[in-house]
Formats: structure tokens, sequence, C-alpha cells
């Protein structure tokens, strides 16, 4: 694996990992928000935070909640870990997870 790929394949696991502790600390809790990925852009300027939200019906509340506490996230980044340049953040729904559980739940998977 070359080495700019394995950084971004890093990368993208710590932006996860941190955006799912940010979540805990600053949800309300009135809804399950479960990080599901990050894509981190070619150029490493730019990551998308990709999650789902219990109830649906929620998600575009909680999507312009995170996206309003981006430089929050930002700050929390810089406190938990040296990443060098910061990407420009974005958080977004995660269809592709949503259309995966509506398929297996459609051919009767568990």
């Amino acid at each position: 694996m070359r080495k700019a790929s394995f950084r971004k394949e890093k990368l993208s696991e710590l932006l996860a990992h941190l955006a799912a502790m940010f979540i805990e600390g600053e949800s309300n809790r009135t809804t399950l928000i479960t990080v599901t990925g990050a894509i981190i852009s070619n150029n490493q300027q730019r990551a998308k935070i990709l999650f789902t939200v219990l109830p649906e019906r929620e998600e575009v509340s909680v999507s312009e909640f995170l996206n309003r506490k981006k430089k929050d996230f930002q700050g929390f980044i810089d406190k938990h870990a040296r990443i060098g340049r910061m990407p420009t953040i974005e958080f977004a729904v995660d269809w592709g997870e949503k259309n995966r559980q509506k398929i297996d739940f459609l051919s009767g998977g568990s």
C-alpha cells in the first residue's frame, strides 16, 4: 500500500472516531446518531463525515446541527489529535448505508 493511501485511510478512521466522540458529547441524546465513516478527498483538504440518524425524521435537523458545529469539531480535532493541515469538514447523511439497510430489510435479511 502506498504511503499516501495509507495516511488517507488512517486519517479517515481517526476522523470518524473523533466525530463519534464529539457527537456523543454534543448530542442531546433524543436521537441516535451513528458515525458510519469519513471520506477524505484525494488532496486531503476536505473530509466528509458520514452518519445515520434514528428516528429518520430527525435527519434534517441533525444534519443542520452538525454542520453548525463544524468549527467546534475542528477545535475538538486540534485538541485530541495531531493531523497536520486541518481539512474542511462537512457532515452528511450516509445514503449508501441507508440503502443497504433498506435492501437488507426487503430481502428478508437481518
